[in-house]
């Protein structure tokens, strides 16, 4: 596992899987074909499949260890799955094992979001065949926009598929009483606040670490590749509101550059981390944090 050190918090990069599942046009419509081409050098391999002509990204979750507590962010796809057009998911307990970490360890559980690959491991199926959440001592953090927003009776966009995703990764959730559903900001400790960070969907979150004179953000999918901090204004396919998504992202990422904090994605392959700086109407990596472990690619 590779962790580094942010103040006096410990950030775990737990794999799970790559995958390149469309074309830079598809994946972010409206998008520059020749801004992939004119980056090739630093794109390619960890970002894109120039030869396939694929963007490629990475599933996986966040381990973070502060104030005595261990906090799991985002808990990628289920392994176990009877949802439509969505592939298994790596088994999450094993990952969290080659860390140290059992389920019954994990106090906090934060979902940047709701979408099927950020929730699928927040249960498993007991003895019964029934499915109870994954780790037994833990809180989950759920936005209450997103609540409402993928609630099905709510949500008519691929409506089949979001039923099942909230029948299997949300609902026993909160009947076992473990959610903690928050509305504009939550504060976990004097080093982590969460804070909505709306336009991928409507409760996405962003998480800001600021320990000792270090800053990091974990900002989920307000981007999916580094091509979005060259042009920020750039939303992927997977956006619920492109444009909020574009003005949010814009947001945070000045924040960054200002501070100095390492950007922290949900699916960037390669060293997943990046210092950045503001470059004219956009931004430009600057350090790499160096993530670089590869997990298996499907």
């Amino acid at each position: 596992m590779h962790t580094i050190e942010l103040g006096d918090v410990s950030v775990t990069m737990v794999p799970h899987f790559h995958n390149q599942p469309l074309s830079p046009a598809e994946f972010f419509p409206g998008g520059d074909p020749d801004l992939w081409e004119a980056n090739r050098s630093w794109l390619s391999p960890a970002h894109w499949d120039a030869e396939a002509g694929r963007v490629r990204v990475a599933v996986q979750s966040w381990l973070l260890r502060s104030r005595g507590r261990t906090i799991l962010i985002d808990t990628g796809l289920a392994a176990g799955t009877a949802r439509p057009g969505v592939p298994a998911g790596a088994p999450l307990p094993a990952a969290l094992a080659a860390a140290g970490v059992t389920p019954a360890g994990v106090d906090l559980v934060v979902c940047t979001h709701l979408h099927a690959d950020h929730v699928g491991g927040n249960t498993h199926l007991d003895g019964g065949g029934e499915r109870v959440p994954a780790f037994p001592n833990a809180r989950y953090l759920f936005s209450r926009a997103d609540l409402d927003f993928f609630h099905p009776s709510v949500l008519t966009e691929e409506p089949g598929r979001s039923a099942i995703v909230h029948a299997e990764s949300i609902e026993p959730i909160l009947r076992s009483g473990q959610a903690l559903v928050w509305e504009d900001a939550h504060t976990i400790d004097e080093n982590l606040e969460l804070a909505l960070a709306p336009g991928h969907t409507p409760g996405h979150a962003v998480l800001t670490l600021a320990s000792g004179g270090d800053r990091a953000v974990f900002v989920g999918d307000l981007l999916h590749a580094p091509v979005q901090l060259l042009s920020p204004d750039l939303s992927s396919c997977f956006c619920h509101d492109p444009a909020e998504a574009a003005r949010t992202r814009r947001r945070v990422l000045q924040w960054a550059a200002d501070h100095h904090a390492l950007v922290i994605p949900a699916h960037f392959g390669g060293a997943r981390a990046v210092e950045i700086e503001r470059d004219g109407r956009g931004f430009a990596p600057r350090r790499w944090a160096g993530f670089a472990e590869e997990p298996a690619t499907r």
